[in-house]
């Protein structure tokens, strides 16, 4: 099953990383959420072709050595890794202010020109998933292909992710390839109806947005807690500080606005009603990296009026625990596209994502969402539980 990643910052590091330590056995698959099952494609199935940087220090070389620059002393960087070439991707302006002398092919071709050339590479690689994994950027929804087609041709209002996900669509019209997209980042890709209708035309599939891996999938789980309990919920507030590239690009107020939207979704979704909250990244503080600080209030009323709190905090390694979501979507994903799956999935995207596709799905909590997720993998053969397991359903 071959892989092609958009953007090779942390994520995508730790992906290959991880995948290629777990296929040589010095790796258990912990905090892949389907590893205690029978999954249709093992991990060892996985193999990476490419991926797609604008950083200068990483184009032209391989994922090893952009792993190295990442990774180096934190985990072990396997030496396969260097038969993944890093070529150059499409920038749109997604990495401006972030990383020095960041540039695209579109900055030279133009962007119609480049969404071409992507298309006539991903041609070469025969990829069966993209992931899109590459820094929050301003994105907007097109509802229509015939708006994403014309922005392409004016090279201008479109993001990066848009500008690829357009890419993977001409590669499949035209070679008659099925493939996955997973969309691990803010940017609305399944939540737009113009990419959902040009990947049901062609059979592929887009899943996402937005990987939900720490602090929005326990709150989601915790607010469901309380509504089953018919608790009121008062006021929610919950905040992110980071020292990654990401969370400086977070630093940018319409970047800012993208994963705040994405993140603020749940509380109504679950609930049913609206109250006071406070849902977003709020800081980038360099010395703290990859290992975001997480904090977390919920006040309620409860039975004879009296009122309840619960306060948390939290230090998450941000990059791995997407990571680990994105060895079962790249699995689940090509299962789903050979049982004849296209456009999107709401049953993998309500698991995996934060704000779930498509276009005005609800928000629930994860731990639903996982066991609705398990019966229709379950029901499809994709999944297969341990027999103790099962007999004790």
């Amino acid at each position: 099953m071959r892989v092609v990643v958009l953007g090779m910052g942390l994520v995508a590091s730790h992906l290959m990383v991880g995948v290629e330590r777990i296929k040589r056995g010095e790796l258990e698959p912990v905090g892949v959420p389907l590893a205690r099952y029978e999954v249709e494609v093992p991990i060892e199935d996985i193999e990476f072709v490419a991926a797609y940087d604008v950083d200068p220090r990483k184009v032209g070389g391989s994922a090893y050595e952009a792993a190295m620059m990442q990774l180096e002393g934190v985990v072990p960087v396997p030496e396969s890794l260097r038969r993944v070439p890093v070529r150059r991707g499409i920038h749109a302006g997604s990495a401006a202010g972030l990383i020095e002398g960041a540039r695209g092919i579109d900055e030279d071709l133009g962007l119609w020109e480049a969404v071409e050339r992507i298309a006539g590479e991903l041609e070469e690689l025969e990829p069966d998933v993209i992931i899109d994994v590459i820094t929050t950027e301003k994105a907007q929804p097109f509802r229509s292909p015939e708006r994403l087609e014309e922005a392409l041709k004016r090279g201008e209002g479109v993001s990066a992710s848009h500008a690829y996900a357009y890419a993977a669509y001409l590669y499949m019209a035209r070679t008659g390839r099925r493939v996955a997209l997973i969309n691990g980042i803010p940017a609305p890709l399944a939540n737009d109806p113009a990419v959902v209708s040009l990947y049901e035309k062609v059979g592929g599939l887009v899943l996402g947005d937005d990987g939900a891996t720490g602090a929005t999938p326990l709150t989601a789980d915790l607010l469901e807690h309380l509504a089953e309990r018919n608790r009121r919920v008062l006021s929610i507030a919950q905040f992110n500080i980071g020292g990654n590239l990401d969370f400086k690009a977070l630093t940018i107020p319409e970047k800012n606005k993208m994963k705040e939207y994405t993140k603020s979704s749940i509380v109504e979704d679950i609930l049913g009603y609206d109250v006071p909250h406070y849902i977003k990244p709020t800081g980038y503080l360099e010395p703290l990296g990859d290992k975001k600080f997480v904090s977390m209030h919920i006040w309620w009323k409860t039975f004879n009026g009296l009122e309840d709190e619960l306060v948390v905090n939290l230090r998450i390694n941000d990059s791995p625990a997407l990571a680990g979501l994105l060895v079962d979507l790249v699995r689940v994903s090509k299962s789903l596209l050979d049982r004849g799956f296209k456009g999107t999935v709401y049953e993998v995207n309500a698991f995996f994502m934060k704000k779930p596709g498509p276009e005005g799905a609800m928000n629930k909590a994860r731990i639903v969402a996982y066991h609705d997720m398990l019966r229709l993998l379950e029901k499809l053969e994709i999944v297969k539980r341990p027999q103790a397991a099962a007999a004790g359903r």
